[in-house]
């Protein structure tokens, strides 16, 4: 694994304010998308009459919340992205192996996502089973597929989105550029199409 070299500009505060304001930055005029702190549950929220604009909805103030619904828009594509929730069911804790079965598949993309966006941006990032009930959960199984998809995208490259999200994520965190200057590298991969990870990005185990 490779990590990103230590530099006096390296920030370690994580601030809310700088995530909305990255990812707005980005996608209010590419894509009418907001990033948006909610209440107890995420939610995705496509525009309507109400709102003119399209919700990325992360629970309670947490980043790392953030940075997980981030990931999963970036994977939804355009038709998704006009239905709550990207008109997926979700299912709560509870759930039995079956369930637990389908909730791992799908999480496995988006969870590398988050995984490479964790480290661009240097947080730490763990995995989510995310169920209480009687299932057996095999948590290291489940990880190292998270792992593996997350080379899979470092090797093949990222979404356009996830890829420009991830390179202002660096910019600002590791190399400790202006927040104007790291957007300005964000857009530069959107409008290029480059979507493999920046160069000097911590890499998966």
């Amino acid at each position: 694994m490779q990590i990103a070299p230590a530099s006096d500009t390296r920030r370690a505060e994580h601030r809310l304010e700088d995530i909305i304001a990255l990812f707005d930055g980005l996608f209010v005029d590419t894509f009418n998308t907001r990033l948006e702190r909610g209440g107890d549950e995420p939610l995705y929220l496509p525009a309507d009459t109400d709102c003119a604009w399209h919700r990325v909805i992360f629970a309670r103030g947490f980043y790392t919340s953030a940075l997980h619904e981030i990931s999963h828009w970036c994977i939804a594509g355009e038709r998704r992205r006009l239905l709550e929730d990207y008109g997926y069911w979700y299912i709560p804790d509870g759930r039995d192996a079956q369930q637990q079965h389908a909730f791992e598949k799908v999480e496995i993309a988006p969870q590398a996502l988050e995984l490479l966006l964790s480290r661009a941006c240097g947080v730490r990032f763990h995995v989510s089973v995310d169920n209480l009930g009687d299932a057996e959960v095999d948590r290291e199984a489940f990880e190292a597929r998270v792992s593996e998809r997350a080379e899979r995208y470092v090797s093949e490259g990222l979404p356009l989105r996830a890829a420009a999200l991830e390179r202002a994520l660096f910019e600002f965190y590791h190399r400790g550029v202006a927040l104007s200057d790291a957007l300005n590298a964000g857009r530069e991969r959107l409008a290029t199409g480059c979507t493999k990870a920046s160069r000097g990005t911590p890499q998966p185990a």
